[in-house]
């Protein structure tokens, strides 16, 4: 099980937990509501007995003490309609209380939903009951806890999502540092046998010619050094013609791949300009080209093609390879993943980061089917 794995069994877990947390609440909000419900109909129910009680009382005394203690303190919405049609509205705002057309839309809505207004065992009055504002309240708390909960969760992923980047960044930019430091040792006592070599070789022409050859290794070995060496400061990036630049690592490539692997590139004849670190974006179109090599295992046709969209220059680069499945597109430029056993993973992730946080471009899988290919876009800005 790869990193990548494990980080989605984590979110699911973590998913299914805070979503059994809002299911919980939102089952104990309805409850309390359903109760709260079931009491304010009973005070209802009293409040009108109440009111029946002072219509036939004799007892002035004991009607204003109920008065007073019962109705005056009674705070549930209701709408009271009288034998003659009449209704009348207690403990909405004063104009709402004598407005007929807001009682009569009121008490529609209330039939509407299926609900049975409240008989009096002394009239044939009946109460329409209403929702107080705390049950209101309590039935739209589950939704003010899920859009809290949510900002609290987006908040804090942004924030570790930044801090883990950060970190990446740092953690990378030192290994490449440390990396071009350590290759900078041996690949001067390299530089130094191979010119004890040549010197040795005089006369020999095929050894001079695998001497050189080897010079321009090592040569590549001191460039590889110094990309890694750039990783963590801002490069400089100069106006270079995109086509030259895609035949110069076309030569070097082609020298280092199998004679059964066709490059079709474009002739280095048109200008179109780009800004460029040259040395950085090699390395993107090497690992590139890599990557193509071992996934058409030694034969078959890598292409690039450069067009101009608007204010950009994009470059794809193709390979008849075994191809990416759809599930693993999205997953090629993260850190750590690779389909290869010794592999680390860094290789496509570098190159995310060069071309987008170096060149201010694009990069990404424009293409890709299982046993017919795959189709890298590279879009850069093209050079004011």
């Amino acid at each position: 099980m790869d990193i990548y794995t494990r980080r989605s069994n984590m979110k699911i877990i973590l998913g299914i937990m805070g979503l059994t947390i809002l299911v919980v609440t939102i089952l104990y909000s309805n409850y309390l509501a359903r109760n709260l419900a079931i009491s304010e109909e009973k005070n209802t129910r009293i409040y009108k007995m109440a009111q029946d009680f002072l219509n036939n009382s004799e007892d002035f005394d004991a009607d204003i003490e109920i008065q007073t203690e019962i109705i005056s303190n009674f705070e549930v919405p209701v709408i009271l309609e009288k034998t003659d049609g009449t209704l009348e509205g207690y403990n909405w705002s004063l104009e709402r209380n004598t407005d007929s057309l807001f009682l009569e839309r009121k008490r529609a809505a209330f039939l509407s939903e299926g609900k049975e207004p409240i008989f009096s065992r002394l009239s044939k009055d009946k109460v329409y009951v209403f929702n107080t504002p705390l049950l209101t309240r309590i039935k739209y708390f589950p939704l003010i806890q899920v859009l809290l909960v949510s900002i609290f969760v987006a908040l804090g992923y942004y924030l570790f999502n930044t801090s883990r980047i950060a970190e990446q960044n740092r953690v990378w930019a030192g290994m490449a540092k440390e990396t071009a430091h350590q290759l900078g040792t041996p690949i001067s006592a390299i530089l130094a046998w191979v010119e004890h070599l040549r010197d040795t070789s005089a006369g020999n022409d095929a050894q001079l010619e695998v001497i050189d050859e080897l010079s321009t290794d090592v040569n590549r070995l001191e460039l590889i050094a110094d990309r890694f060496s750039k990783i963590g400061s801002s490069p400089e990036l100069e106006k270079t013609n995109i086509y030259v630049q895609l035949d110069e690592i076309k030569n070097y490539m082609i020298k280092r791949a199998s004679r059964n692997v066709k490059f079709d590139f474009p002739i280095p004849g048109d200008e179109l300009y780009v800004s460029l670190n040259r040395h950085l974006f090699d390395w993107v179109l090497e690992n590139l080209i890599r990557n193509a090599l071992d996934a058409m295992r030694g034969k078959g046709t890598i292409t690039a093609k450069v067009y101009e969209e608007e204010d950009t220059v994009s470059v794809d680069l193709s390979d008849t390879g075994k191809g990416i499945p759809a599930s693993k597109q999205k997953m090629v430029f993260q850190p750590g993943y690779s389909t290869k056993k010794r592999g680390w993973g860094l290789g496509l992730s570098l190159a995310k980061r060069i071309i987008e946080n170096y060149h201010k471009g694009k990069i990404f899988v424009k293409h890709s089917k299982i046993n017919e290919g795959t189709t890298f876009t590279i879009r850069l800005p093209r050079y004011p």
